[in-house]
């Protein structure tokens, strides 16, 4: 199941992936010209060069994974991420001044009561929840096989969290400020970033080109990260179960997870190819979101609470002797899989 939907997410996340690499050639070759919103709906809807982009994502992904995991995917990560990171906030402090500071702060921390009796803001939730920790897609468990047995599980869990949600809020400050400084539509969805950011570049006189450049260089670097991540879940698996070397098993995987994503890329405008209503790239994310990973969760939520024994489970979550360890247990066995199988059911009727 983590491998499926690892396989699924990748092949529409290599598209936007090379879309973050089009805007870092745009703005080498000069940056961007006119509306920024025509631009980005102009690109998505050709057929050959968003293809292109995705394809060269992909690659990029590929080498990468190749390398192996120290050599490859930690040394990328390691300078890569706390550089997107000051870049985001230095981002927000200056969208914070543009002018639509108090909109933006309302529309994002002010709650809409009524929204609250629409069960499809739950799934939304826990959906955007269970894609941004990576839950049930096996990349913990993949990692997780890497780590030494002095790593702590916990206090990583809770970094983990608590960072993901911070910087899920900073790029809130980036993008919204400036969304209603510029009055534009804040329910855009995926490409928001390729259409406001652009904007708040073209206000930064002097040196906009450069810090649009920085910006999309390290989105690019920030995708990368994931799709990498997404990559090594399905390289590992077939290493493991097939024997296969690591060269041969990135290469091919890679370029099937490219295949199946171009249906992803040639839906946003140039071809019109829906299933159940949704452009394929949007139903992609939706099975995977709504179906693959909560079922995953759900799945490794009963196998680690039911089929272990509890000091077991203790010991592998650095819990053992830990006053709360009974809460946790507790929470493990019962809460969480009722919550997510609610989550499934609902979310699937629902969509």
């Amino acid at each position: 199941m983590g491998v499926l939907a690892a396989f699924v997410i990748l092949s529409f996340y290599g598209v936007i992936g090379g879309w973050s690499l089009k805007y870092i050639f745009s703005y080498l070759t000069g940056g961007i010209s006119g509306n920024t919103e025509t631009y980005f709906t102009e690109f998505v809807g050709t057929t050959i060069e968003p293809i292109g982009w995705q394809f060269l994502f992909m690659g990029i992904t590929v080498a990468i994974v190749m390398l192996g995991v120290q050599k490859g995917i930690e040394t990328s990560s390691k300078w890569m991420m706390p550089i997107l990171s000051i870049l985001l906030i230095v981002l927000a402090g200056y969208s914070l001044t543009l002018g639509g500071a108090s909109e933006a702060l309302t529309f994002m921390f002010h709650p809409d009561w009524s929204a609250f009796t629409n069960p499809s803001v739950y799934f939304a939730a826990v959906g955007q929840a269970f894609f941004t920790l990576s839950l049930g897609m096996g990349i913990m468990l993949t990692y997780g096989s890497y780590l030494s047995p002095k790593d702590k599980l916990t206090s990583s869990a809770a970094y983990i969290i608590i960072l993901d949600t911070l910087f899920a809020i900073i790029a809130g400050l980036v993008v919204f400020p400036a969304l209603f400084a510029f009055d534009l539509d804040p329910t855009q969805g995926a490409g928001l970033v390729f259409v406001v950011l652009p904007t708040i570049f073209e206000g930064i006189s002097g040196i906009g080109l450069v810090v649009g450049v920085a910006f999309f260089i390290l989105l690019a670097l920030a995708a990368l990260s994931s799709a990498i991540s997404l990559l090594e879940v399905v390289v590992a698996y077939l290493i493991r179960r097939l024997g296969v070397s690591r060269k041969l098993a990135t290469l091919g995987i890679g370029f099937v997870i490219f295949l199946v994503g171009i249906p992803s890329s040639l839906s946003q405008g140039a071809v019109t190819i829906n299933v159940f209503g949704d452009s394929f790239l949007d139903f992609m994310d939706k099975f995977s979101g709504s179906l693959l990973l909560p079922l995953g969760g759900l799945i490794i939520a009963i196998y680690g609470t039911w089929s272990w024994k509890s000091d077991e489970l203790l010991e592998h979550t650095d819990l053992k002797g830990v006053a709360w360890a009974p809460v946790f247990l507790f929470f493990a066995k019962f809460i969480a899989p009722l919550a997510i199988l609610v989550i499934l059911v609902f979310g699937m009727l629902n969509w």
